[in-house]
């Protein structure tokens, strides 16, 4: 029992780092129908930003409270991914929103691959560690719970609840949700749909940045390439959970969170993601929209 509680602890962890990122997915989807996929490799920059300024932070100064460290890698995380997708937006995906539904998506899988590669030619190929900021660890009747655990979860709490609250209960939340259902609609009505888009995009890049912060934080390492794997589970959470709802979202990657851990605890690591894939299968044959997902009600 220990160590099954135990892989349920890890299991949260994981999955709570994954819907973090799922959030960005199911945002973006629910406003455009688009599938971001270079919301990983955003994520994936957010990690790396939080790398160099915890560096840069060592360097400039003999000792920092940790609490500071991490808020101030987050915020300049956030900020530079915040740009990122900004950008990435108005560029590459505004000028395609009216064309055929293949081009957005094309042109986001180049998105993530040129990112992917001027994050390996600029910082290298090789892994880059960082030195462990939180190593407190509790240990509760032979089950350990660290420090880094308990605020990965805290945090996705709390983002999650103020993401809910300003999506339901905000001006710019009821524009998202008009946009949402009626584009040419909500632009008669006098939202500004451009602005909306873009919003919804920094607000999906802010949470992949503390996704990714959590993620150096709580690995120790990073590298280019980890901007794919994480970024194919968050956008599986966020199906499974049913794209288009933000608790769907983090239900989703702590489901894929726990599958991983049992998987890899009781079964061999090296079929976890096979096991991930298959639930998500199982699942879409009995609920097409996802467990929290809604169907799409088509008028005539």
């Amino acid at each position: 029992m220990q160590y099954f509680v135990q892989q349920l602890i890890n299991g949260l962890t994981l999955g709570s780092i994954y819907g973090l990122i799922a959030i960005g997915y199911t945002m973006v989807y629910g406003i455009i129908g688009m599938i971001n996929f270079a919301h990983g490799d955003i994520f994936m920059i957010g990690a790396f930003t939080a790398l160099i300024v915890f560096l840069i932070l060592g360097a400039l100064f003999y000792s920092v409270p940790v609490v500071i460290a991490l808020l101030v890698m987050m915020i300049v995380a956030m900020l530079l991914t915040s740009l990122y997708n900004w950008t990435i937006e108005k560029v590459a995906y505004r000028p395609l929103r009216g064309s055929f539904r293949l081009a957005p998506l094309i042109t986001a899988i180049g998105m993530s691959i040129a990112l992917s590669n001027f994050v390996q030619v600029t910082q290298g190929p090789r892994n880059k560690p960082v030195p462990p900021m939180v190593s407190k660890v509790y240990n509760i009747e032979g089950i350990s719970v660290s420090l880094k655990q308990i605020i990965i979860v805290l945090v996705t709490i709390v983002l999650l609840a103020l993401f809910w609250y300003l999506v339901n209960k905000t001006s710019l939340g009821r524009a998202q949700r008009a946009c949402e259902q009626d584009r040419k609609m909500a632009a008669l009505l006098g939202i500004d749909v451009d602005r909306t888009i873009s919003i919804t995009f920094i607000m999906g890049a802010a949470l992949a940045a503390v996704a990714g912060t959590l993620f150096l934080m709580y690995y120790g390492v990073v590298v280019f390439s980890d901007g794919f794997t994480p970024g194919v589970k968050a956008f599986t959470a966020a199906v499974l959970g049913g794209i288009g709802s933000l608790p769907g979202a983090v239900l989703g990657g702590l489901m894929i969170g726990f599958i991983e851990s049992m998987w890899s605890a009781y079964f061999s690591i090296d079929y976890k993601d096979v096991a991930a894939f298959s639930i998500l299968a199982i699942v879409l044959i009995f609920l097409p929209s996802g467990i929290l997902g809604r169907p799409e009600v088509e008028k005539v």
